[in-house]
């Protein structure tokens, strides 16, 4: 017998889900074998975007033709410690080679000095380039080094710039993503700036939990178990929102 959803519950879909997915395909030592089985599974779920690492996007350009999975990367990763002019370079050729959306690591020990005029000024150079070339810029801030005061600080300086997203982590770092700190970002910024969580999120209750915090995107390595597992929850029709 069919199930029916829950008042005041919104149903989902798979490709809600999917949608929401920026698949991480950035691990130092992925193969090209494996990073061709990552694009593979990207493509049959119509995944958002696989990230990959910024030597692969022309080879991965090419694979995904075609497709609606469009490709981005993490830049001045994982550590934000390029400089300006170093960001700006590696950016061109990432959209040269094809990337339209572009994960880009804030200045974070700049921004832990409190040497703000630096961080809004390497923002900016990176912010007017994107968007000189169409492509989406997410912000990635490492929130396990900073306060609550100093990322409420860095969506400000995220909105007055115009970023796209402000995203809590670079998956890297000692720690990854947190609901409270995707719920402080979803509070410190205008509806125009939308929310990437990335770090640790590896099952659908997660991933369900983080979009009811305000996160519209989310980066994992564990695409294929999450949506594997919203398969079977709309087929059985229990794929629903959760509210925290």
């Amino acid at each position: 017998m069919e199930k029916q959803a829950l008042p005041g519950v919104a149903t989902l879909s798979v490709d809600d889900i999917a949608k929401m997915i920026d698949h991480s395909l950035l691990r130092p030592d992925i193969t090209q074998a494996e990073l061709a089985d990552g694009l593979a599974m990207a493509m049959h779920y119509r995944a958002a975007t696989v990230c990959v690492r910024p030597y692969d996007i022309k080879l991965v350009q090419a694979q995904l033709a075609g497709s609606s999975v469009k490709v981005s990367t993490a830049l001045a990763f994982p550590h934000g410690s390029s400089s300006t002019e170093v960001k700006l370079f590696e950016m061109e050729k990432a959209m040269d080679d094809g990337a339209t959306e572009l994960d880009v690591v804030l200045a974070i020990g700049k921004l832990m000095s409190g040497d703000y005029d630096y961080v809004e000024r390497d923002l900016r150079a990176a912010v007017e380039l994107a968007h000189a070339r169409s492509a989406i810029i997410k912000v990635i801030f490492e929130n396990c080094f900073l306060t609550r005061d100093q990322i409420v600080k860095a969506c400000q300086i995220c909105e007055a710039l115009g970023a796209d997203y402000v995203k809590t982590s670079t998956g890297y770092g000692p720690g990854g993503a947190r609901l409270e700190d995707v719920q402080l970002m979803r509070q410190s910024c205008g509806p125009q700036v939308a929310v990437k969580a990335a770090g640790g999120i590896r099952t659908l209750d997660q991933l369900l939990q983080f979009r009811a915090a305000g996160a519209r995107m989310i980066g994992t390595r564990s695409t294929q178990a999450i949506l594997e597992e919203a398969v079977v929850r709309e087929q059985a029709g229990t794929l629903r929102e959760v509210s925290l």
